[in-house]
């Protein structure tokens, strides 16, 4: 089945945007301030509405294919925006899987109206996110942290603890008495994505909000699967960063020296490695006729190998730039570090092995689509 409206038009409107992106990077990130009129340009392009191959029930490479180029494009403009549109779309691919026929019309009415969907699912110690039903209500008490698009979303999903222990996920309407503060030690990086913490304590909602069944978020293979998203947003910062140490080793006459086009050359190399495995995790994560275990098996390795290419680059271009790739206001400083902090994704050891040990349990069976 072909979806007319995923065509170039849209890549084309959204690779115009990334220089301007790029331009409003560095001074959103000074000021921590949240891209307000980014995800606005966003929305009027259809991004925040875009049709996803989850919806489709069958295997669509052209949506798959879409949605990685638009992340990748998005990333390439600005880290923190890439990272509050994949939680975004990660949500709205939630509500496709598991929510009612309510829930979803009330998410895309929300995502036509600009709204932004938050993914909320990390409890700060001590304890997180509790509900507690009485009959069709709802009380929260606790909070969630590393909330990116604190106090600037229009919704969220978020994950909290039922009466017998169960974690549900719950769609929220945000505005409903929450309180955003800012973390207590903020992250070095990714400032524009406004990462804050959340608090429910006193906050009433309907059972209509819950989404899905207990256990539905850490069920397989969406919750390991959805994770090729943040590998595509981080493969279009890794484009933007060479971009930018090409543009400044010409420009400093050192492009020339033989050693630095060898050192460029292997993050190039990395880079493109990046673009195939995002393509075919893209592919096979969203193919709803493959086995989960080998969808969750080939994102953890595209996963890792995106990671791996991204440290990699980064530490060559710092090599070749010298000391200038840490000054502040240069952007390959800025972009180094939303990289350091975007791709500090739980267990990775843990990702690599159980990947590595699937593959290695189904040898026919190849990671590339």
């Amino acid at each position: 089945m072909r979806t007319p409206y995923l065509t170039m038009p849209l890549l084309t409107s959204l690779a115009e945007l990334v220089p301007w992106m790029q331009s409003r990077a560095d001074a959103l990130d000074r000021d921590a301030a949240f891209p307000t009129e980014e995800i606005a340009c966003l929305h009027r392009l259809g991004v925040l509405t875009l049709p996803l191959p989850v919806a489709t029930g069958t295997r669509e490479d052209a949506l798959a294919d879409t949605l990685a180029s638009m992340l990748v494009l998005i990333g390439q403009g600005n880290l923190p925006v890439g990272r509050v549109v994949e939680a975004h779309i990660n949500t709205m691919h939630l509500v496709a899987r598991y929510g009612t026929q309510a829930q979803r019309a009330e998410a895309a009415a929300t995502a036509r109206d600009g709204g932004l969907f938050g993914l909320w699912v990390t409890d700060p110690p001590g304890g997180g996110l509790r509900m507690q039903r009485s009959g069709s209500r709802i009380m929260l008490s606790g909070a969630k942290q590393f909330c990116s698009g604190a106090g600037h979303a229009a919704g969220a999903l978020v994950t909290a603890r039922d009466g017998d222990g169960a974690t549900r996920m719950l769609l929220l309407r945000l505005g409903i008495g929450e309180t955003v503060k800012p973390l207590p030690s903020p992250l070095q990086g990714m400032r524009a994505a406004v990462t804050g913490a959340v608090d429910f304590s006193g906050c009433e909602i309907s059972s209509g909000a819950i989404l899905g069944e207990p256990g539905d978020y850490l069920r397989e293979p969406d919750f390991s699967a959805g994770a090729w998203r943040g590998s595509a947003v981080a493969l279009g910062g890794l484009i933007a960063l060479l971009d930018l140490a090409v543009t400044q080793l010409r420009e400093s006459g050192r492009w020339d020296n033989p050693h630095t086009r060898a050192r460029i050359g292997e993050a190039m190399i990395a880079r493109e490695t990046s673009r195939h495995w995002v393509r075919s995790a893209a592919r096979i994560a969203e193919d709803p006729s493959a086995d989960a275990a080998h969808r969750v098996a080939t994102v953890g390795l595209a996963r890792i190998a995106v990671e791996t290419a991204c440290l990699d680059a980064m530490r060559l271009v710092q090599r070749s730039l010298g000391l200038s790739a840490f000054r502040q206001g240069n952007p390959v400083e800025r972009i180094c570090r939303d990289l350091s902090t975007y791709l500090r994704q739980p267990a990775p050891d843990e990702v690599l092995t159980e990947a590595a040990a699937w593959f290695a349990g189904n040898p026919g069976v190849s990671a590339v689509a």
